[in-house]
């Protein structure tokens, strides 16, 4: 398959003996698995009727761990690329490496994050001690999500978040008649919290006035208003309401640049690697003064799983991949009400 640009292009021999959750006498699997949308799901950057996953399986003394990540086109990442990246750490897959080593082996994105998952995942079923355990960190408990309404007319948003009726709902903006959009929504859910995601389709020309319009509707946080890397006007203007950092923020890398600009990040696996990096990446960004959003690509419960961990230090929790989906996977997560609730072992962790 042809290689994309997150490939490595290198990567060094295999050095013998185990580090962190690493055993022996692994076998590494690779799957691409599709799920169909329940509709479509459209942002500002276009609309999809599927998530398209790559998985990987790591099998090793009869048992078997398992990550899933997105393929994301808008870092560069295509489902042929991020299975060539995987499939080049085969040998060490095999001869046992861990966490630690594969945060050196990989860059920040998809292909690392859905190894290092299914790394927690296989040393959690091999020890016998569950992931948050493995983490030092305590029980996950259910939680409240968003729900994600797709950008579309103000009429259509109104129906869908009168029909969701959840206390959370997530509306994906960008573009001529947000603020009809908007209007629309808050008169259909009235006692909800609401969060906009722009996904980088507001420009400075009309920043202020689209600020404005979300503080006076009660917008309790915008996401991402401006493209990435054409933001620096963020440290330069009042925030009515806080803002969020998706797409200008992967990994702590980022996190200097970006704390006059934004009060708050979205950390998700997809973008920071992994779990591994995304529990660095909170207590980084908690320490700078950042407020939390743990976030997701549209995926399965395969995929949340992990990011349930990091969900009790969140001020905002967007884990509502399956809930968009036709169809999730037999284990899934349960979604109660507006609450996710923590991953039976048999699904992950």
């Amino acid at each position: 398959m042809a290689v994309g640009p997150r490939a490595t292009a290198t990567i060094p021999p295999p050095r013998p003996g185990p580090t962190d959750g690493a055993v022996t006498a692994r076998h590494l699997d690779i799957a691409v698995e599709r799920f169909p949308i329940a509709g479509a799901f459209v942002i500002s950057r276009g609309a999809k009727t599927e998530a398209v996953t790559v998985v990987a399986t790591i099998e090793a003394s009869g048992h078997r761990g398992r990550g899933e990540c997105v393929p994301y086109a808008r870092y560069g990442e295509s489902v042929e690329s991020v299975v060539t990246q995987i499939e080049s750490l085969r040998d060490h897959i095999a001869a046992g490496i861990g966490r630690d080593a594969l945060q050196t082996l990989l860059p920040h994105g998809a292909a690392r994050n859905a190894l290092d998952c299914a790394l927690w995942d296989l040393e959690a079923k091999t020890r016998g001690m569950p992931a948050f355990k493995l983490a030092g960190l305590a029980p996950p408990a259910p939680v409240v999500t968003a729900y994600t309404l797709s950008l579309g007319t103000p009429e259509a948003m109104a129906a869908a978040a009168k029909a969701a009726a959840r206390p959370l709902l997530k509306l994906k903006l960008g573009g001529d008649g947000d603020a009809e959009r908007l209007v629309a929504v808050r008169a259909a859910a009235p006692d909800a919290e609401l969060i906009v995601d722009a996904n980088e389709g507001w420009s400075a020309q009309n920043l202020t006035t689209n600020l404005a319009f979300c503080a006076a509707q009660g917008v309790a946080l915008i996401e991402q208003p401006l493209p990435a890397g054409q933001d620096a006007i963020l440290a330069e203007i009042g925030h009515p309401v806080p803002l969020c950092a998706d797409e200008s923020l992967h990994d702590r890398g980022d996190l200097a640049g970006l704390r006059a600009r934004y009060d708050a990040i979205n950390i998700k696996l997809d973008k920071a690697g992994g779990l591994t990096e995304a529990l660095a990446l909170a207590t980084a960004a908690e320490a700078l003064g950042f407020q939390l959003m743990i976030g997701c690509m549209v995926a399965s419960s395969l995929a949340m799983a992990p990011a349930l961990l990091l969900a009790g230090r969140a001020q905002y929790v967007d884990l509502d991949g399956p809930l968009l989906l036709a169809r999730d996977r037999p284990e899934g997560l349960l979604y109660e009400g507006a609450r996710v609730f923590p991953p039976a072992p048999t699904l992950w962790g």
